[in-house]
């Protein structure tokens, strides 16, 4: 075998554990994979006093970053500790010192992708991220890879596993949203503060990720529409599924054309208008003189049942991709825990000793001022199917108001229906109306008239269709 390749872990958390657990406990079959050794020469911790698995060698422990980085005996630094702050400073110090990094950072990646990429060419090192999206899932590789020959025309993806298990324990359990979530939390799903989970800024983080890899564009996580679950109530889960839908927290990626005369065929709930009547399949090619642009957004969507997400339970992601020439591909796993992300971070070693990574890196160009022609259209130009769910007084006119409304914006509707109030006590009763497509911007429009109106007593619920 030829020389060993060293790596210096920064942050040993429960998935620098893991990593940890898995180089050393499996040296043998890394090894004969990589073509050579892999060598955990140091771990970098902020308390060494701190209890820790004990195949962790404490002989390994430090609380040095620079000696870290700066040992001849390390050619890796795995960045492991999250967020923007410190890590910047690690990734951006190994490259400058010439280490290649390994990161599971997806906020690092969404918000300085630009900065440390190009430090990553200046310094002629690799950057590998395959465990910053959907855990255990490859999805990246998938992407870069496998699925190069094609341009992919859209993504649905479920990339939160704690929502995913929340929808799902009260889509089959009847929980509430604060019962589920406990749950999700007793079980160590959710953080004791979920905010970033549930209100899709995880999600928004991965998904501008995949949208750079699959299209180029470089857009921040805050330029992604985005919505989360904490207003879902089980009566509009109850109220989809008797419509025949599932209720998950997508997020997704969609391309449309402008063609010269300035029309944009794009519809929502992750649809392009360039592909067939039966589904997401492979888009006709763009014309040379069309302007591409790429809708991104995290949301739930209401998808029908026999969908493929829609069955995808628990804290597992999933990806649906599409791509001009293969089609439908869907790639499933546990997108979060310990061994998961440990697996696709120690899949990142194997590569860079191989020196597939090396190669893969050069050719993406990844976060690059090379474009490649897509811009981001705008949240509200996106149309779609919309579930929309009102609380109402039960009064003669209010109905026709609410059409009038709808009108006004040229939405037309699908389907209507009014539910009982639990007891005839003249309280309000619920009003369920899914639309045909519309524009978001008029669809968001009508719902700000729609909620001004006395006789709605609660603002309006809304999401988009699948379909």
């Amino acid at each position: 075998m030829s020389d060993t390749l060293g790596i210096a872990l920064v942050g040993c958390g429960t998935v620098g554990t893991g990593v940890a657990r898995v180089l050393l406990a499996h040296a043998e079959r890394i090894a004969q994979r990589a073509g050579r050794p892999l060598a955990l020469r140091r771990i970098v911790v902020q308390n060494l006093n701190k209890p820790r698995d004990a195949i962790i060698p404490r002989e390994l422990l430090s609380t040095d970053i620079a000696a870290a980085i700066h040992d001849p005996a390390v050619q890796v630094v795995v960045e492991l500790i999250g967020g923007t702050g410190i890590a910047k400073t690690v990734v951006l110090e190994a490259l400058t010192a010439g280490k290649h990094v390994v990161t599971a950072n997806k906020a690092l990646l969404a918000d300085c992708g630009g900065e440390i990429f190009e430090a990553a060419r200046q310094a002629e090192r690799t950057v590998c991220f395959e465990a910053a999206v959907a855990g255990g899932v490859p999805i990246i590789r998938a992407l870069g890879e496998s699925l190069a020959a094609n341009q992919v025309t859209a993504i649905q993806a479920i990339l939160n596993g704690t929502s995913n298990f929340i929808l799902t324990a009260m889509a089959e359990r009847n929980l509430s949203y604060t019962a589920a979530l406990a749950e999700a939390q007793q079980l160590g799903y959710a953080e004791a503060d979920p905010t970033l989970d549930v209100d899709g800024s995880d999600a928004a983080h991965k998904l501008a990720i995949l949208a750079q890899i699959s299209f180029g564009v470089a857009a921040k996580p805050h330029e992604i529409a985005r919505q989360g679950i904490e207003t879902i109530d089980p009566m509009d889960i109850r109220f989809a599924h008797e419509l025949g839908y599932t209720i998950k927290l997508l997020a997704e990626a969609w391309t449309s054309t402008r063609t010269p005369n300035g029309e944009r065929g794009m519809r929502g709930g992750g649809l392009d208008t360039t592909l067939s009547n039966s589904g997401l399949h492979p888009a006709a090619p763009h014309r040379p003189t069309a302007e591409k642009a790429v809708a991104l957004h995290v949301a739930p969507v209401l998808l029908r049942h026999t969908d493929l997400l829609a069955q995808v339970r628990g804290a597992y992601n999933a990806v649906l991709v599409y791509g001009d020439i293969v089609g439908e591909t869907l790639y499933q796993g546990p997108g979060a825990g310990q061994m998961p992300t440990a697996s696709s971070v120690v899949a990142d070693l194997i590569d860079l000793a191989v020196g597939r990574a090396q190669r893969t890196f050069a050719a993406a160009k990844l976060w690059s001022r090379e474009g490649r022609g897509f811009t981001v259209e705008p949240p509200e130009r996106v149309r779609s199917r919309f579930y929309l769910r009102l609380l109402v007084a039960d009064k003669p006119g209010v109905l026709a108001d609410i059409t009038r409304i709808l009108a006004d914006e040229q939405i037309s509707i699908s389907s209507l229906v009014q539910h009982e109030a639990a007891e005839d006590n003249g309280g309000p009763v619920p009003l369920v109306i899914v639309t045909h497509y519309a524009a978001t911007g008029r669809f968001r429009r009508a719902i700000e008239r729609i909620n001004a109106l006395r006789t709605v007593a609660a603002p309006a619920v809304f999401f988009s269709m699948g379909d």
